[in-house]
């Protein structure tokens, strides 16, 4: 069983930074790839970016290449998702998760990736 907790989110204006981070219970954190996701109101969840057990290799959705960058700390058990050049189009919940039986990121980026584990969210409000 693998628990996610999601912070970090909050109200910023277009332009500004925030910095999600995704804090996961158990040993086993450094054996999985995670992935963070998000939700618009009114749209489908939607990938984010993605990054493998060591950290080495990461995968970001093009809406968010050169202004998101995932991380790892593995001996904190967490994920980041560093966010700047925010848009209001960034306005969403955002979710991280993970599941044991991937092994490729490419995973993560199938629209109905049916993912075993997820945090609640955090709330992103990108004023304009």
């Amino acid at each position: 069983q693998v628990q996610l907790v999601e912070s970090g989110g909050g109200l910023v204006q277009a332009g500004g930074s925030l910095r999600l981070s995704c804090a996961a219970s158990g040993r086993t954190f450094s054996y999985y790839h995670m992935g963070w996701f998000r939700r618009a109101p009114g749209k489908e969840r939607e990938f984010v970016a993605a990054i493998t057990q060591s950290g080495g290799a990461t995968s970001h959705a093009d809406s968010v290449k050169g202004r998101f960058t995932i991380s790892r700390d593995n001996t904190k058990n967490t994920v980041y998702l560093q966010m700047n050049s925010l848009k209001p189009e960034d306005t969403a919940v955002y979710y991280c998760a993970t599941d044991p039986s991937v092994t490729q990121l490419a995973r993560f980026t199938v629209p109905s990736a049916n993912l075993a584990y997820w945090g609640r969210g955090t709330q992103v409000t990108v004023s304009s």
